[in-house]
Order: structure tokens, then C-alpha cells, then sequence
């Protein structure tokens, strides 16, 4: 049974392949809530002692690491050099169609027997708010029967070991029929071939393609998508610690607020981290609006405590920082080196 060409006609014009947008919503989207106030920006500041354990965890994990200066090194200043990062998520779903097939094996057809809905008025289950997940449904009234296009029809195709002859040269005697002087071969009688064990000397398999059906069903599938699309900013500080050491901790949560659409931040003390977070906000809307259907979007400011150490030992100068809320520790210039050392 083939497609019929209005079906044909009706469904390309809907389903038309990759990402589709979603429809105007048939009622006003929802605006972001009122902008929560200011919250108190409070920034903490670490101790003298718990400074001295963070740098003593990290010596000790060093095996070439003198724990001299740790012990007798005297703290002389520490400064805060905290800074932000800020974080845009958007979850949202999308829909994608394409083409599907399988063996036909008397499963139902229903093309043209009522209209196609279209890809955004099926119903699909989503995950909890910001889970990815993804889903694949059968566009009802989509399926229709063809011969298969591989075999055309046969339920069968040339074998490729042996090129459609059902024999092939014998390993044995590697096609003389004879294994030593004039020993008859006995695995191919002295035939010099031997039926080929892919096809069993039929000259043809099976088809991969309708698995021997000869018909496959042909129908759309629907790819749902719920994804989530994340933007990050970290405000840049004066400490001279490496940027890229701080993708290696977390933070503490300032500020978290989770909303349909959300208000850009407002009232924060680092100008920078205002100014991300209403570039982000409208940076989603104009790329993610018109091809998805954003469901929540959430927003979070986290503190990144850097404090960078000043110490005396054995009377130079030298410094650590201490960072992050794993308290991690970096001193790339320790005074106190040496690879033959037991600790």
C-alpha cells in the first residue's frame, strides 16, 4: 500500500524535518515575576588558622614538599580578592521529525485515515524541570506500506562473500584441487571450490534492511528533546591566581531564583556580574525562542572566596591563596622543594 499523494502533500507541509518552532501560545505568555529585592551581598572572609590548615593539607599532600614553612612561616597580611560567577539555564523542550521504517510484519496502517496532527499539539511527558531526557513517538496516521528498496521486494539480496555464486575458491588447496602432488583434495572433492558458509551455497541472504519481510512500514518519527542551555560568567579580580583554577571549585550561592522567564539581576555590588546577567537574559530569548519552548529558566550568583596570603620564612617574602569552597590552595613558587626528601 502506498502513500497517497494528498497524505504525502499534507504531511511534508507539516513535518517538514529538523528543529521545529513552536507555535504561538494561544494564551499570553507568562512575565517574570516581580524582581526579588536586593538581597544583603555579605562577604565573608576566612580565618588566620583556617588559612594555615587549608596551606598544611596542601603541603602535605605533596611528597616533595617541606612542612618548614608551614610550620614556621608567620602570616603577615592576608587580602580578600573575592570574586563571582554567574549562571544562566534555560530548560527547554524542542521537536524534530524524520523519516523511520521498519519490517513490515502486519502492524497497523493508518495513513490518511484522519489528519496528521501537528508536531506540537502531540502529547509528550517531560522530565522534572531541568533533567534531560529525550523521547521518540510515532506521528500517528503517518504509516504506510511499501516494498522494500533494498531488495526490491525479494526479501532477499546477493550474498557479498561470495558475490552471488554460493561457492568460492577452497581454502584448502586454494583452488587446484589438490593438497600435495597428486592428492586429491578431499574438502572440495578435487572441485577446487567450496560452497560458501555465509549464504550456505545459496547465493543470497537475507535482507538486513525488511529482515526477509519483503514490505517494510514507513511512517514519521517525532524526536522530543528536553535540553538544558547554560551560560557562565566569572567577574575578573586583581589576586593573580589563574583564571582557570577557579573552574575547579564551587562557590557559595549568593543569590538562586528560578522563574518561567527571569529579570535580569539587579542592585549587585560588581557592576560586571549586573551586566552579564541582562546580556544573558536577552541573549536566550532571541536564541532559544524561536526554535524551542522555554519552560523555567533559573539563575544563580556564587561567591568565590580568594584570599591570597602573605608570609615570612626564613626572612623572603612569599604568598599562597586559598579558594573556593573546597578551600583548595595553590602556591606555585613553595619555598620549600626537594624530590629526595621523605616527609
Amino acid at each position: 500500500m502506498n502513500e497517497p499523494p494528498s497524505f504525502v502533500a499534507s504531511v511534508v507541509s507539516v513535518f517538514t524535518g529538523g528543529y521545529l518552532p513552536p507555535p504561538m501560545p494561544s494564551v499570553p505568555m507568562p512575565v517574570p515575576e516581580q524582581a526579588p529585592s536586593p538581597p544583603d551581598w555579605h562577604i565573608p572572609s576566612i580565618s588566620e588558622d583556617r588559612a594555615r590548615e587549608a596551606f598544611a593539607t596542601y603541603v602535605s599532600s605533596k611528597c616533595c614538599y617541606s612542612s618548614a614553612p608551614v610550620r614556621e612561616g608567620v602570616i603577615t597580611n592576608m587580602e580578600s580578592f573575592n570574586t563571582y560567577r554567574y549562571r544562566l539555564e534555560t530548560f527547554m523542550e524542542s521537536r524534530s521529525t524524520e523519516w523511520s521504517q521498519e519490517p513490515y510484519t502486519g502492524q497497523p496502517v493508518d495513513a490518511g485515515v484522519q489528519p496528521t496532527p501537528g508536531p506540537w499539539q502531540i502529547a509528550a511527558q517531560p522530565p522534572a524541570f531541568f533533567q534531560e531526557h529525550k523521547q521518540t513517538i510515532k506521528v500517528p496516521y503517518t504509516s504506510s506500506v511499501k516494498n522494500c528498496h533494498v531488495c526490491l521486494g525479494m526479501g532477499k539480496n546477493p550474498c557479498t562473500t561470495c558475490a552471488g555464486a554460493g561457492n568460492k575458491v577452497c581454502r584448502v588447496c586454494n583452488g587446484s584441487g589438490y593438497r600435495h602432488s597428486d592428492d586429491r583434495c578431499t574438502h572440495c572433492n578435487g572441485r577446487g571450490r567450496e560452497n560458501c558458509s555465509s549464504c550456505s551455497g545459496s547465493g543470497s541472504c537475507q535482507c538486513d534492511t525488511c529482515r526477509g519481510k519483503r514490505q517494510l512500514l514507513v511512517f514519521i518519527n517525532l524526536n522530543v528533546k528536553w535540553s538544558i542551555e547554560k551560560d557562565e560568567f566569572v567577574a575578573q579580580d586583581s589576586s593573580g591566581l589563574r583564571g582557570q583554577k577557579l573552574e575547579e571549585v564551587s562557590g557559595k550561592e549568593l543569590f538562586k531564583d528560578a522563574q518561567n522567564m527571569v529579570y535580569p539581576v539587579r542592585g549587585f555590588p560588581d557592576v560586571s556580574v549586573a551586566q552579564a546577567s541582562e546580556r544573558f537574559v536577552r541573549d536566550h530569548q532571541v536564541k532559544y525562542a524561536q526554535k524551542s519552548r522555554m519552560l523555567q529558566q533559573r539563575q544563580t550568583i556564587e561567591l568565590i572566596a580568594i584570599t591570597k596570603v602573605n608570609y615570612m620564612w626564613k626572612g623572603k617574602p612569599n604568598v599562597y591563596y586559598v579558594y573556593g569552597n573546597e578551600f583548595k590552595v595553590n602556591a606555585d613558587d613553595y619555598p620549600a622543594t626537594c624530590c629526595c626528601s621523605v616527609m
